[in-house]
């Protein structure tokens, strides 16, 4: 049978009922599936789910047990990806970086306990949702076979609420400590405003742009994306990427390498929100300097295609397989540690949500990374007030 990862193949009907018996009849197995408090379930050797405990049953808004006997753990909760291979949960192409799958495959294969963190995108009754769980899997013996003891802890909160807070403050210090070197700087100035002129008016983008960032991030924080409501207006492309110049002269993630605008139009601004669009930029060249090293070079081209500025960001290292099918999907990340995973998740949502474009990337061996960010062309360049 045809598998992306794990293997495919399913207990019989006839099987499952005897495992099943197994199970009921270990006193050890069942003691824990009604003293455990969290999220447990057994499940067999071919990853089919004998039994789960009254808190699996709550989290799935399901009634009765034997609505899930059978079933792997990625069609239990409604996995939006469980289906794509004829075999199911476990087989497709995203189950390979799936925490769950590699958890329950490879206690399977050391007979060791395996804890991994699980990225789940499932389809609830009000439309798809991303859930984060901490996943246990143990395998146990009972009569002779083996099965696994799988215990789940919903983490999506506090990953939301880790990433969301990261982000913050990262950006705020960044912008802050430009905000206050610009000062300090105005400071050594003399008070003519040819010389003053060009420091005030650094101070005022940054103030500006912290006044916006603050205000988006309350809005992902709190879950209230409907209440944002995108400043549309004329956008001077040079501008734009002057600010963004002398933001990433001093950036962190930076720090030793070089970045390169290989094209400044003349003359052409974007009906766009400012804020946004900086932001969006903002994270595909930080993600782009922190895949990179020391030395290297990222590179900001401007394209025209079709009525449209694309921004297309690159950098030489290509993104693992596993990963690249989930670059946009909230949490996911090519770096460890907890609070990380929304610079390409709000890069989506953002440019195609809000600021009706499109961003998408390509990545390889041989020719890089490149994220891009396609945004329709004003007619009316040079009008930097136009209001919507």
């Amino acid at each position: 049978m045809k598998t992306y990862f794990a293997p495919a193949d399913r207990a019989t009907p006839e099987e499952l009922a005897l495992d099943l018996a197994r199970i009921n009849n270990n006193p050890v197995i069942d003691g824990l599936m009604h003293s455990v408090g969290g999220v447990l379930a057994v499940l067999n050797s071919s990853r089919q789910i004998l039994a789960v405990n009254d808190s699996l049953l709550d989290s799935l808004d399901i009634l009765d047990a034997k609505a899930t006997f059978g079933l792997r753990l990625g069609e239990a909760l409604q996995c939006t990806h469980a289906h794509e291979a004829p075999h199911g949960c476990g087989t497709t192409r995203h189950c390979a970086s799936c925490g769950a799958a590699i958890a329950l495959v490879a206690s399977l294969e050391t007979n060791a306990p395996v804890e991994k963190k699980c990225i789940i995108r499932t389809q609830k009754k009000e439309g798809e949702t991303d859930l984060c769980f901490l996943v246990r899997s143990c395998p146990v013996s009972a009569d002779g076979q083996r099965y696994l003891l799988l215990f789940m802890q919903d983490t999506t909160t506090q990953e939301k609420r880790a990433a969301l807070e990261r982000a913050f403050f990262h950006d705020i210090n960044n912008i802050l400590s430009g905000l206050v070197g610009a000062s300090e700087l105005l400071l050594l100035k003399h008070t003519g405003a040819e010389d003053g002129f060009p420091l005030v008016k650094t101070i005022k983008q940054l103030t500006t742009r912290l006044a916006n960032e603050v205000a988006i991030q309350r809005s992902l924080l709190h879950s209230e994306l409907a209440e944002l409501r995108p400043v549309m207006h004329g956008v001077d492309v040079a501008e734009l990427l002057s600010e963004i110049q002398t933001l990433f002269a001093t950036h962190s993630a930076a720090e030793g390498k070089t970045l390169l605008i290989e094209r400044l139009p003349a003359d052409l601004s974007l009906h766009t929100d400012g804020s946004l669009l900086l932001r969006i930029l903002s994270n595909m060249l930080t993600n782009a300097f922190e895949a990179s090293e020391p030395g290297d070079t990222v590179r900001l081209r401007l394209e025209t295609t079709a009525g449209r500025l694309c921004f297309c960001v690159w950098n030489r290292k290509e993104i693992d397989d596993a990963v690249r099918l989930r670059i946009f999907q909230r949490y996911i990340s090519t770096r460890e540690g907890v609070g990380r995973g929304t610079g390409t998740y709000t890069m989506k949502l953002f440019g195609e949500t809000f600021l009706n474009g499109k961003v998408d990337f390509s990545s390889s061996a041989a020719e890089g990374t490149v994220f891009r960010l396609c945004l329709p062309i004003s007619q009316t360049p040079g009008n930097k007030e136009q209001q919507p």
